[in-house]
């Protein structure tokens, strides 16, 4: 259980940075940027990247200790005192999902105070063609508090509660509650909770939980009262991340709904909207790092919003090919040159392959840099990873999909910092998605990452 590990002094009212990003005409285009929340952090810090006051709480000096004897060991614990400052890489995967609901207020802001230099907007879109902060177009009876809410009527699937079926077997609670099934305004009057459901649940109130038992719902309140999991727009997100003084990494997410939507509303359309909300917003291209799985996506901002273009992240999902297929596709070094080489000739110039991709396992069950991590970087491509510290947590990585690679060198939660240095020093990753982004943070620190 990790109740006990949270940021040292964490409210809803943190001390935050309002450093902004400088204004660039060649940037913008002219329009209104209709904001629905007025996000006032507080000023008591200086401006600029080194001028927010990173807290990082006792986690990272758990992992360090709980770390067998060695030059890495010592090495993270000489710089236990800090100080510490934000870095880019360290970036926010949803904010600080860990233990705060994804994509809210609350979690973006617990992430800035971890040091993250980058936070994550998934974007997908309402009804009204609106941009929201949501890891899937259809996860809100997972991530938010609509099925207690009237809005429930609007799901395209209505909570049927576990059962028995014709046959004698048993099923599983269900629903399905998309962002295209409501409006904006709606949408916002929902409040984020922890991703879970009780699929065994013969209730709406017992599917609303099963939330896990390392992860926790102490900051994942609900009543209407309070500001707890506080969902955003896209341009909302915008807004509070100038005002965090951090750079942005909006992903583009499939739509679960036909395209064109509405017969009209087409993936290029999709594509361009999230483009235009930073340069409404006054956001210089430098400091967004467009990401889609879609390679087309980000092809088309290559060639219709270069600036933009040039930070466009691909995010490999070649894990997807059959089982044999990718095993022989990970150990043909000609099949990974032709394949990086594609991707550099198509424009791409930064890559995103889950972790355990980057890493493997040499003779002595010491972790390395894989083929296909030594291939991109032969093809120039930069290379960004994820996700630290998203799975249980309490035990070694047997099981666990992001460290399959190297789960064997893993025998305890500390064990995982191993990982962090042979991406940053041995992959030169640019930087590392994290549920908690202190921890990345704090090695980040140790080794001078900016």
């Amino acid at each position: 259980m990790l109740k006990e590990f949270t940021v040292a002094g964490l409210t809803l009212a943190f001390a935050l940075s309002t450093s902004a990003f400088a204004e660039d005409r060649d940037d913008r285009v002219e329009g209104d940027h209709h904001k629905h929340h007025n996000f006032q952090t507080s000023k008591s810090h200086k401006k600029g990247k080194k001028g927010l006051k990173v807290q990082l709480g006792p986690r990272p000096y758990f992992l360090v200790d709980n770390m067998e004897p060695s030059r890495l060991k010592r090495a993270l614990q000489r710089c236990s005192e800090g100080p510490f400052y934000k870095t880019d890489f360290s970036i926010g995967h949803r904010g600080a999902p860990l233990q705060f609901p994804e994509h809210t207020v609350e979690s973006y802001m617990a992430a800035a105070r971890m040091g993250a230099g980058v936070l994550e907007c998934d974007v997908t879109f309402t009804a009204d063609r609106q941009l929201v902060c949501r890891h899937s177009q259809c996860d809100l009876h997972t991530t938010t508090n609509i099925l207690l809410t009237p809005l429930a009527d609007k799901c395209s699937k209505p909570f049927e509660p576990a059962g028995i079926d014709a046959e004698g077997n048993p099923t599983a609670a269900t629903a399905t509650c998309c962002t295209s099934d409501i409006t904006v305004d709606e949408f916002l009057t929902l409040k984020g909770k922890m991703d879970a459901a009780n699929p065994a649940a013969t209730t709406v109130e017992e599917y609303v939980g099963g939330t896990a038992t390392w992860r926790t719902d102490l900051y994942a309140g609900t009543d209407k009262d309070n500001s707890w999991g506080t969902l955003l727009t896209h341009a909302d997100s915008i807004e509070l991340f100038k005002e965090l003084g951090v750079k942005m990494t909006p992903e583009l997410k499939s739509p679960s709904v036909p395209m064109p939507f509405e017969g009209h509303y087409t993936q290029e359309d999709y594509a361009q909207q999230m483009i235009d909300e930073y340069k409404v917003a006054g956001v210089r291209a430098r400091n967004v790092y467009p990401q889609s799985f879609n390679l087309a996506d980000v092809e088309y901002w290559i060639a219709n919003e270069r600036r933009f273009g040039k930070q466009a992240v691909f995010l490999d999902a070649s894990y997807n090919l059959p089982t044999d297929d990718f095993n022989a596709f990970m150990g043909d070094r000609n099949a990974l040159r032709e394949y990086m080489s594609d991707k550099v000739n198509r424009g791409v110039q930064i890559i995103a392959p889950p972790m355990w991709m980057l890493l493997d396992l040499d003779a002595e069950k010491q972790i390395v840099p894989s083929l296909y991590a030594k291939e991109a970087k032969r093809a120039g491509l930069e290379i960004i990873t994820w996700t630290f510290e998203r799975t249980n947590l309490t035990d070694g990585a047997e099981g666990d999909w992001y460290h399959q690679s190297t789960a064997a060198a893993i025998a305890a939660p500390g064990d995982r910092m191993k990982t962090l240095h042979v991406l940053a020093k041995d992959v030169e990753v640019l930087g590392i998605f994290s549920d908690w982004p202190a921890s990345v943070t704090y090695y980040a620190n140790c080794m001078g990452l900016r």
